[in-house]
């Protein structure tokens, strides 16, 4: 699909450095040779449009036998989205969904009242040297929603608008942007895509949102004559005209954003919700075990001998 060649002649100018709301520098931990960055949440902002979490995956190298073990845990109150640039995922969840997931795919898990999941480097895999590099986020669910049955969506690459031209590669991963509309069912308004620059190329930033932010994960743009380098996340003033351009090297960035949340969000572990209440009562849930039985939470089939406890805290 070629890209909207209606977006180019009206391309913006880059806009002031004052439509850059919130600049946020992840920060970085390694869980055992394997390094995250997290944007999301940041102190000085919670969310971008729906976006509660937001984090980068490596990149990182295993040797053989090695990858990546997260056990089974519990969400309400989200939607988890894995974006993979390398490497891949098994993901197994209670709704007894088995599904990998490769570079350029979409898994897309509302947990609503209750789910679990795990998310493990395949068997396969582990026979050789591999790789993992992608973006896991998490998406809070409008108040009226955060009830809702579990649900699990899978999209292929090939299923996802693709838009090319330009200097631009760009595949809308959620949402609606850029006149696209991705196949995945969204519970709220969102665009979501992963963009892929060439050296002095221009992006537009969608303007029927009321939040946009970038996340730049290799290179750098360049934003009213500022640069902005690799692991930033811009979020941009609502209502203002943006265009972005890649640097000397270009770029590859996740935009994202939508429509605010009617108000704040309380995340505790890997709960969100509207409510305290909310939370405690799916902490009682996750504490009380007896999984087979467990009105709220059961482990996912064919992944069921382990599980991450509650923390103490």
């Amino acid at each position: 699909m070629s890209w909207n060649p209606t977006l180019e002649p009206k391309c913006p100018d880059a806009g002031s450095l004052d439509s850059i709301e919130t600049l946020i520098i992840p920060r970085a931990r390694d869980i055992g040779g394997f390094e995250v960055r997290r944007a999301l949440p940041a102190p000085r902002r919670q969310m971008v449009g729906p976006f509660i979490f937001f984090d980068q995956m490596g990149p990182a190298e295993f040797l053989t036998g090695g990858g990546i073990d997260v056990r089974p845990h519990p969400h309400i109150g989200l939607g988890t989205v894995t974006y993979l640039y390398q490497g891949e995922f098994e993901h197994r969840d209670s709704l007894g969904t088995h599904q990998m997931i490769h570079p350029g795919a979409v898994n897309w898990m509302v947990a609503g009242k209750g789910v679990t999941h795990s998310e493990r480097t395949s068997e396969a895999t582990r026979k050789g040297q591999s790789s993992l590099f992608g973006i896991q986020t998490w998406i809070a669910l409008p108040e009226d929603k955060e009830d809702m049955a579990p649900v699990f969506e899978h999209h292929g690459k090939e299923a996802l608008p693709y838009l090319t031209g330009e200097g631009k590669k760009v595949r809308l991963i959620l949402g609606t942007a850029w006149g696209e509309t991705a196949p995945v069912t969204m519970q709220s308004e969102v665009f979501y895509a992963d963009v892929i620059l060439e050296a002095g190329a221009k992006l537009p930033m969608p303007d029927n949102h009321e939040d946009r932010g970038l996340y730049i994960t290799q290179g750098a743009v360049e934003v009213a004559g500022q640069t902005f380098e690799t692991g930033q996340m811009m979020v941009f003033r609502p209502g203002d005209a943006i265009t972005v351009t890649a640097g000397p090297e270009g770029a590859r960035l996740m935009a994202l954003g939508g429509e605010t949340m009617g108000g704040p969000r309380h995340i505790w572990w890997n709960f969100v919700a509207s409510s305290k209440e909310k939370i405690e009562e799916a902490k009682q849930a996750w504490a009380r075990g007896d999984f087979a039985n467990n009105p709220r939470f059961h482990l996912p089939p064919g992944d069921d001998s382990e599980f991450i406890p509650l923390p103490d805290r």
